[in-house]
Order: C-alpha cells, then sequence, then structure tokens
C-alpha cells in the first residue's frame, strides 16, 4: 500500500526483491544504485552477516518522475534469503506495492527457488494480498552460468501468472533496469487506476 504525503506531495511506493539465499537480489539493488545514485542523491543501506550478505533487507531509495502532479518515490528492499528469517520476511513485505522474484537460474538451486516461491506466495496471503492481482516480475538471474537450466525449464517451473520474465545477469547490470522499469510500470499503473 503506497504512503501519500499530501503535504510534500510525494506517493512513496514499496518494491521488494524477493528470491533465494545468494540468487543475487543484493546485487540487483547494488547495481541500481551504482548507475543512479549520482542522480537520484540516494543511500543504500546493507545489513550484512559473515554467512550471508543480506541479514534483514538492502533499502534503496529512487525518484521516477510524477502522478497526478505527486512526485513517486521507489524503496527497493530485498529480504533475506534463508528461510530461516521468515519473521524478516513477512515484516519487510508489509505494505508492498510491487514485487520482484529473483532465481537463481542453476540447476542446483531450483529447489531453493521454489521453497522461496512458495514462501512467497504464503507470506503475502497472510499480509492480505491477492498474489494474482500484486505487480510481479520474475527475473532468471545468472543465465552466463554454463549450469544455468534453459529458459523454457526454468518458465515451465516458475510462472505463477503469466507474469514478464527478463533473463539477467545481474553482476553484469544485464536486465537489471528492465527488470526495474517493468514493476515499477505496473506498481504506477495501480495507483493511477486507485
Amino acid at each position: 500500500m503506497s504512503f501519500i504525503n499530501y503535504a510534500s506531495r510525494e506517493i512513496n511506493c514499496k518494491i521488494v526483491y524477493y528470491g533465494a539465499g545468494l540468487g543475487g537480489k543484493t546485487t540487483n539493488l547494488q547495481w541500481i544504485f551504482d548507475q543512479t545514485a549520482k542522480r537520484s542523491g540516494g543511500k543504500m543501506i546493507s545489513l550484512a552477516t559473515e554467512t550471508e550478505r543480506t541479514l534483514f533487507f538492502d533499502f534503496l531509495s529512487l525518484e521516477l518522475g510524477t502522478v497526478r502532479g505527486f512526485k513517486t518515490r521507489f524503496h527497493l528492499y530485498t529480504v533475506p534469503g534463508q528461510v530461516f528469517y521468515d519473521a524478516s520476511r513477512k515484516l519487510i513485505l508489509r505494505g508492498v506495492d510491487g514485487v520482484v522474484f529473483v532465481a537463481d537460474s542453476q540447476e542446483e538451486r531450483m529447489d531453493a527457488n521454489d521453497e522461496a516461491l512458495d514462501n512467497l506466495q504464503i507470506n503475502l496471503k497472510e499480509h492480505g494480498y491477492d498474489f494474482a492481482k500484486i505487480p510481479y516480475v520474475l527475473q532468471f538471474n545468472k543465465r552466463d552460468l554454463p549450469n544455468a537450466l534453459p529458459v523454457e525449464v526454468l518458465k515451465e517451473r516458475l510462472i505463477r501468472k503469466q507474469e514478464p520474465v527478463f533473463e539477467a545477469v545481474a553482476v553484469q547490470g544485464v536486465a537489471v533496469m528492465e527488470t526495474l522499469k517493468e514493476v515499477g510500470r505496473q506498481v504506477l499503473t495501480e495507483l493511477k487506476g486507485g
């Protein structure tokens, strides 16, 4: 649910990058930050541990145009990849406007992808969101690796609602901005309609 500040004429939207551990969620945000920091003046906050890069969340704020005279600001978050941190995942999903699911294309990570995707749907439902209606994009990351599964196999296993799919190599920035633009477009379409 977007937060509207009438005094400052701002609409704040929350986009959450969801997926299994080490799938590329933080790498997506890092690439976006590196490409936009000078223009946006945004800051990236990252909490890390020895065992995983993101314990709680990464946060990045971007300004992307106006809606009905209101400046729109997107706040990008990642969730921790391991199901052990499910309480944090749930907390981060609260108030979400759009979701990017970052799937690791490696064959040996498919069970982790399935588990994270099922977990996403359960957590959204607990917050009262209808997965079929929430702005949602699926990103197949790590397409450059030799053990990446064919795209058709990934689609068959991970597509849930005819969502847009992007083939990405987040460490090189391939399809990172396109993924963000699509989920942002869906969020803005929802805002304009509501």
